[in-house]
């Protein structure tokens, strides 16, 4: 009988690194989970303004994404690095790509309230109200 214990590695000892650690400001009773991967070809601009039922969590594993979310100035994630938002009634302005030269490919874990889509385009009228929320350009 071969001694097992010889084989087993260490490696996932030192094998953890934390990209982020938050507290939602909510996790909607009777939620589900579902993650995703969301790809952009080169100068695409992404998704128009939305929102999500559900604090977002997110990692940019290729590219650039241009980030904004009501009240923060937009900004650039980069690869490598992680993200998150509250969801809810918060606006999700831009995640589209920041370069003209490569694609930008992202993964995002969602927490959707029971019910409800999990992304929702915010109307015109709505974003014309609210204009005041953004954050200066």
């Amino acid at each position: 009988m071969t001694d097992t214990t010889e084989q087993r590695s260490t490696a996932w000892q030192t094998a953890l690194t934390m990209l982020q650690e938050v507290e939602p400001p909510f996790v909607p009773e009777g939620f589900h989970v579902m993650t995703v991967v969301v790809e952009y070809p080169a100068g695409d601009p992404g998704a128009p303004p939305h929102r999500h039922s559900g604090p977002a969590f997110g990692y940019v594993v290729e590219g650039e994404m241009l980030f904004e979310l009501e009240g923060e100035p937009p900004r650039v994630i980069k690869a490598g690095e992680s993200f998150w938002e509250p969801g809810g009634d918060v606006i999700h302005y831009q995640d589209g790509n920041n370069r003209s030269d490569v694609p930008v490919r992202f993964t995002v874990t969602m927490l959707c309230a029971p019910g409800q889509e999990m992304f929702v385009l915010v109307p015109e009228d709505e974003l014309t109200a609210r204009a005041d929320r953004r954050a200066q350009r």
